[in-house]
């Protein structure tokens, strides 16, 4: 029986998990670096303990300190949340070895899932469709080339270890695979300890569109419906929404139905995320799986009703998923927008001293938030620093409510995303719902340069 849980994470995520824990009368364990002495999950935890100074590698990269704190305040288990620890193999298998449940798959799948070259053979097995490419790493630029060829440009480069669009690349001729394949292979290498890259098709067009599971150990499966998170800079995501406002409900039933399949293929248990490709004909592509939490999980919650984290802690204690396949459904439409220290326009982190920060509240509002006033964001971490979901009863409601809650959002001291959010929340492109994942390029960027 869990009763107590240490959160191997920082910011936004780690209260969010805390506050379902309080919710569940479970009692919480916070860990920070010397960097995040004053972070609001700190305070928020039961208890709380430093495990090293800011660079991630001696502090939330910290496998061994991580556990030592965990049995040394007699944890049962450790929710990773997602980002750092949370789809490593080794992790998962050292909590397993210590006796200390981990909230999230084992680690068996999070190896296979985690390379995705070893997740799209093993997608392909369980039936769903792939984006033609390479089916083993590329080992030199000559194979590079040779592949491209066959295929066609443009190609999408990607490492097959690690995520959040490092080593990926959109490549048009072979002059720039010569340099990109080097540059990214290399970069994964610093990044993930593998260098292995691979090709895909590149799918024009494209919508990013992903499937929420949750699966127990008993075989069973189902699915929450899907978000869109096609709106991308640097193939990060920054404004999600559920439903789709793109996909027909046949299409959404087939992926839902090939996702379930996919997940009980595999024997996954826990919360995933399978993500995919859609073309403009409705096609859709095996991307990759998270293995954990998502960022966006807040906009599935407020379209089902259901507590995700909560749903994790019960799969992990043993429990049977205690809804089904036909009690689901969809009721309105939820948008996230993810608020980051950057520059607006060149998209570099902007960390810095907030000397003011107010966020909008009230009914259909909901802020996950990793900062407060007199807060130092610093620059070893990711730039996101908020999340600001909001529901209605329809998309053009919600889309309302975004815009407003936008208007009130403020915080000064350094930049952020928010002038480029209020932009593409007004944008016609964006109500109408074309929102492929070259919408950022081809409208905002578009625009900001035609203001210089």
């Amino acid at each position: 029986m869990i009763e107590k849980i240490l959160i191997a994470n920082r910011g936004e995520i780690a209260s969010r998990i805390i506050r379902t824990c309080k919710r569940l009368n479970i009692r919480t364990v916070s860990v920070y670096s010397e960097a995040d002495v004053n972070s609001p999950h700190v305070d928020m935890a039961d208890e709380s303990y430093l495990i090293g100074p800011p660079r991630v590698n001696e502090s939330y990269l910290n496998v061994e300190k991580i556990i030592t704190v965990a049995k040394e305040v007699k944890a049962d288990a450790i929710h990773p949340g997602y980002g750092f620890l949370s789809e490593s193999g080794t992790f998962a298998e050292q909590c397993e070895q210590a006796g200390i449940l981990f909230i999230g798959p084992n680690s068996k799948v999070i190896r296979q899932m985690g390379s995705k070259i070893a997740a799209r053979t093993a997608m392909e097995q369980a039936g769903v469709p792939i984006v033609p490419g390479t089916k083993e790493a590329v080992n030199s630029i000559e194979e590079a080339k040779n592949i491209a060829r066959e295929i066609g440009y443009p190609i999408m480069l990607k490492a097959s270890a690690g995520g959040g669009g490092i080593g990926m690349q959109v490549v048009h001729s072979e002059n720039e695979l010569q340099t990109a394949f080097e540059h990214n292979s290399k970069r994964a290498l610093t990044f993930f300890g593998d260098g292995s890259m691979f090709i895909e098709r590149k799918i024009e067009n494209a919508r990013h569109i992903e499937i929420q599971i949750l699966a127990d150990h008993f075989g069973n499966a189902v699915h929450l419906f899907e978000r869109e998170c096609s709106i991308q800079r640097r193939n990060q995501k920054v404004i999600e929404e559920a439903p789709s406002p793109f996909i027909s409900e046949h299409t959404r039933n087939l992926m839902g139905e090939t996702a379930v399949k996919a997940v009980k293929a595999i024997q996954y248990t826990n919360a995933g995320t399978i993500e995919f490709l859609v073309d403009e004909e409705e096609n859709f592509y095996f991307l990759e799986m998270n293995t954990r939490i998502q960022v966006e999980h807040p906009v599935t919650e407020e379209i089902t009703g259901l507590d995700i984290v909560e749903q994790q802690i019960q799969v992990a204690n043993g429990e049977t998923l205690s809804i089904y396949q036909q009690d689901l459904s969809m009721n309105g439409h939820a948008l996230e927008a993810r608020i980051y220290a950057e520059d607006p326009n060149t998209f570099f982190p902007s960390p810095g001293h907030i000397t003011n920060f107010e966020y909008p509240e009230g009914p259909y509002i909901r802020n996950e938030v990793a900062v407060k006033n007199s807060y130092d964001v610093t620059p070893f971490y990711d730039p996101m620093i908020g999340k600001l979901i909001v529901y209605g009863r329809t998309r053009e409601e919600a889309i309302k409510r975004l815009k407003e809650a936008l208007m009130n959002y403020r915080i000064d001291g350094i930049k952020t995303n928010l002038p480029m959010l209020k932009v593409i929340a007004d944008h016609e492109q964006f109500k109408r719902g074309n929102t492929a994942t070259n919408f950022v390029d081809k409208y905002y960027l578009t625009e900001v340069e035609n203001t210089k």
